[in-house]
This record gives C-alpha cells, structure tokens and sequence, in this order.
C-alpha cells in the first residue's frame, strides 16, 4: 500500500519563520525526523537553487516550495500554516500556507503531478481557507492527501 503523502508529523500549526529558508527547513526538520528524508543540508541546497530561479509563492497567501531528491525515501507534502505569514516572492505578498513538495529524483513525474493537482486545488479559497482554519494536523494531512495523491 502506498504511504500517505502527507502524516500528522509533517504538519505544522501556527509556523513562525524569519524568512522563507527558515520555514522551508522547519518543514524539512520534520520530514527527517518523519523518515522521509535522509539528509537536510543538501535538499535544502536544491530547494533553495529552485527558489533563486523561480519564487514559489503564489497569489492567495500560498507557497509551494519544492524540490526532487535522492534523500528523499517518501513522496511527501509537509504542511505549514503560518499566521504572520512568510515571503515567498508573490505580489500580492507574504503566504501563510505552506506546502514543501519533497520526492525522491528517482520517481519521473511524479514531482510534477504533485505539483499539478496541489496547483489546482489551492485556486479554490475553499480549500486554502479550510486549511487554513483547521486546528488539527491530522486533519489537515487527511484533507491534503485526499485531494492531491492518487
């Protein structure tokens, strides 16, 4: 059976990060600590390279960090939910919902799908704001691999 892509763990409630890097490696703290990711430094290297090239964040308060990696062992979408807010580059400014996209380089496409079917689903205020008002981790890993895994 497949893992689920997103688990309680890899959720954070209430995310406060001086810059987006910082939120970024919160929510990469929790997939090693989850099993999902071997070695921190280097992903974090590749998100951050992805960043420089291309910001991640989007209109709505949402940003979707990403990156393919070999230390990567579990298709995963961590969440953050952060009130204040982090800048990811959109113009309209700061997201305060976070989705870090790691998958591990060696599954082709499957990055991309991930990030397609999330793109889809954070057009809707919907979903975002439902996450967003949500005080539970577990529902919220629930609600996010019902609606962007397979």
């Amino acid at each position: 059976m497949t893992q689920p892509i997103t688990i309680p763990e890899i959720v954070v409630l209430n995310l406060e990060a001086k810059d987006k890097m910082d939120a970024v490696r919160q929510l990469a703290e929790r997939l090693v600590s989850a099993g999902r990711l071997s070695e921190i430094e280097p992903y974090l290297a590749a998100v951050a390279a992805r960043e420089e090239h291309f910001p991640t964040g989007f209109e709505g308060g949402v940003a979707i960090p990403h990156a393919q990696s070999d230390l990567v062992s579990v298709a995963s979408v961590a969440v953050g939910v952060a009130p204040a807010g982090v800048d990811f580059g959109a113009d309209d400014g700061p997201s305060n919902l976070i989705f870090l996209i790691a998958v591990p380089a060696s599954s082709e496409g499957s990055h991309l799908e991930v990030l397609a079917r999330l793109a889809r689903k954070i057009m809707y205020d919907e979903f975002n704001d439902a996450l967003r008002a949500e005080t539970d981790p577990a529902a919220i890993a629930e609600t996010v691999t019902r609606e962007v895994q397979n």
